[in-house]
């Protein structure tokens, strides 16, 4: 019976073909769109309806990302638009996560913290731009300063709103059990803020990207910003798309980081959606 037994809780092979069609169309359905505006696309521009200079055909894009990737130009410049982002996070993410937790944990601290805060976010990034210069210089640091900006917003709010989100009912329930302030920090509400910080991460992760594509505009000798502007100068349409490619596709891989970070440290929270 032992060895029969397998045989008789194996899946018949149309019942495995059904499990896996099932998984597959959908995907395939999701791809028929991009597919028809990219077949639309090339046959626009091999036609001449859409100029080259106005923007290259698909086919030559991928062309030239294969030649980029080859020559190792793409890979070098990826890996210093890795560096100003990973840098100027590290910075943000300190700064927004210490400052989140002086305004989150007591009233003084938000008297003190928020308000500028709250009016530091509203301030124009791009306006920012040439103040920076002026004090710091075009150098690295100035790119790096201006990410950490425009960073730390995301994750200050978002922490600060999970922390004060916070069910009181737990808050009281750690006290009856004797946690001192220090250990409610740690056991009770940076866990219960967990979700927020993540989401904030997320965020400015997102932000990072857009603010990366401005900062790497100024005085730039390095990065994908740098080949954009090379690219401007010589109308390479391709280039530009290829890089504007890499930068979607670089946020798009981060934010898979982070939800997969999410999905392990935060597999106790319950959710309505089943796998």
């Amino acid at each position: 019976m032992s060895v029969l037994t397998p045989a008789f809780n194996a899946s018949p092979p149309g019942a495995r073909r059904w499990a896996i069609g099932k998984t597959i169309t959908p995907l395939v359905k999701r791809a028929i769109g991009p597919l028809v505006l990219l077949v639309i696309w090339e046959i626009a521009s091999r036609t001449g309806v859409l100029p080259e200079r106005i923007l290259a055909a698909p086919s030559q894009i991928f062309v030239t990302l294969g030649e980029l990737i080859a020559s190792g130009e793409m890979g070098s410049n990826v890996l210093v638009s890795l560096q100003r982002v990973c840098t100027g996070l590290a910075v943000s993410l300190t700064l927004g996560t210490a400052l989140a937790l002086i305004a989150g944990l007591t009233r003084q601290g938000e008297m003190a913290v928020d308000s500028t805060m709250q009016m530091a976010r509203t301030l124009p990034f791009l306006g920012l731009v040439p103040l920076f210069i002026l004090w710091f210089g075009i150098g690295e640091f100035t790119k790096i300063a201006l990410i950490a900006f425009a960073t730390t917003f995301p994750m200050y709010l978002t922490l600060y709103s999970g922390i004060r989100g916070i069910d009181s009912k737990l808050v009281e329930a750690a006290r009856l059990f004797g946690l001192s302030y220090p250990q409610l920090i740690v056991h009770v509400i940076l866990p219960g803020a967990l979700p927020s910080f993540l989401v904030g991460l997320r965020y400015s992760l997102g932000v990072s990207w857009l603010s990366l594509v401005a900062v790497e505009q100024i005085n730039a000798t390095a990065g994908l910003g740098y080949l954009i502007n090379n690219a401007r100068d010589f109308m390479r349409t391709d280039v530009i798309v290829v890089c504007l490619l890499v930068y979607s596709l670089l946020g798009l891989a981060t934010d898979l980081l982070v939800r997969a970070i999410e999905h392990y440290a935060l597999a106790w929270r319950p959710t309505f959606i089943k796998d």
